[in-house]
């Protein structure tokens, strides 16, 4: 079954690795990305709250909104990572893949809704209407203490992304923006986003301590908003990209071609599609001229066999092979 090593492989990046290890390291790591980031986004949060109820700066209560944000996101990320994992049944022939798409789009709207417009409409509030703030001491020691969590949870998304994208031979960034897992790229970029996000707040609660006035502060915050935003709607992009049907790309589309015609019972391929329906999972059609000139039973029997062989591989949630007529024309790697 050397011919089917390709089927292993899948993602959006894709790279040399053994018939049987799957493209990436698995749910499990993701899971564990998603607690270490819960975890730390739950205590970060309490945190920022007393310390923005004590010191009234504007900033302190944008970062207390990412944070109860990111934290109720790692909620839909886990619903995200434990429904998509089931198996297909009758009801749902392609499986429940797409199901981690969906709730990863819910993490993101409550990303920009719960953070971007708390932190925008809290800074403008505070430029309209100015307050100072006090006990500044309180607020740099939350947000180093914030700094060295999101650290440690950003520290275990780049390394389970830096691990994946080495094995694919990708760039670390493009991987991570086009991977076909949604919660690795959800907390990948939300504790990025939390890391620059307490730089604004270091930089908005010094300039107020350093001039006396609340509007740095209120900056601060809403650049916070718009920082959200951005990550936002770029993780909303993927999803919906993911949902609407994104084709795998041409180099790996390439390398199952190759696959495919490298099989002794395949001589030509004339037509075929690969399409993500879940995370590193995918639903092949193809039509294929098979060798030899058997009789129409015989055909259909090769065809199922070879089907099934296929389906074996984890990263296919389903594959179907059609004949090709005599006057369609083979396909070859582009």
């Amino acid at each position: 079954m050397s011919w089917l090593s390709a089927f292993g492989e899948v993602d959006v990046d894709v790279g040399e690795q053994s018939p049987t290890e799957p493209a990436e390291a698995g749910g499990g790591d993701s899971v564990i990305t998603v607690i270490v980031a819960f975890a730390a986004n739950l205590l970060i949060a309490i945190a920022k709250t007393v310390a923005a109820s004590l010191t009234a700066s504007a900033s302190m209560v944008a970062e207390a909104a990412h944070s109860w944000a990111d934290t109720g996101n790692e909620i839909f990320l886990l619903i995200a990572e434990r429904r998509s994992d089931r198996q297909r049944d009758t009801r749902h022939p392609f499986g429940y893949g797409k199901e981690a798409y969906v709730w990863s789009m819910f993490a993101a709207f409550g990303l920009f809704t719960a953070g971007a417009v708390v932190s925008i409409s809290h800074g403008i509030s505070e430029l309209r209407n100015p307050e100072p703030a006090t006990d500044f001491v309180i607020a740099y020691a939350v947000l180093g203490i914030a700094f060295v969590l999101e650290g440690i949870s950003f520290t275990q998304a780049f390394r389970q992304t830096r691990r994946n994208a080495d094995r694919l031979k990708r760039r670390h960034l493009a991987y991570v923006l086009n991977t076909s897992n949604p919660t690795l790229r959800a907390v990948f970029f939300e504790d990025a986003a939390a890391l620059v996000g307490l730089l604004i707040a270091f930089g908005g609660v010094g300039l107020h301590q350093l001039t006396g006035s609340p509007v740095p502060d209120a900056i601060g915050s809403i650049l916070v908003g718009v920082l959200l935003a951005v990550i936002a709607v770029v993780l909303i992009n993927r999803n919906r990209r993911f949902l609407i049907g994104e084709a795998v790309p041409t180099d790996y589309r390439n390398r199952v071609l190759v696959e495919l015609l490298s099989s002794p019972e395949i001589d030509r391929v004339t037509y075929l599609h690969l399409e993500f329906v879940g995370p590193e999972r995918v639903f092949l059609v193809a039509a294929v001229d098979l060798t030899g000139d058997d009789l129409e039973h015989d055909l259909a029997v090769r065809l199922r066999r070879i089907e099934r062989l296929i389906e074996e591989r984890e990263a296919v949630e389903e594959a179907v092979l059609t004949l090709s007529t005599a006057d369609e024309a083979p396909l070859a790697p582009s």
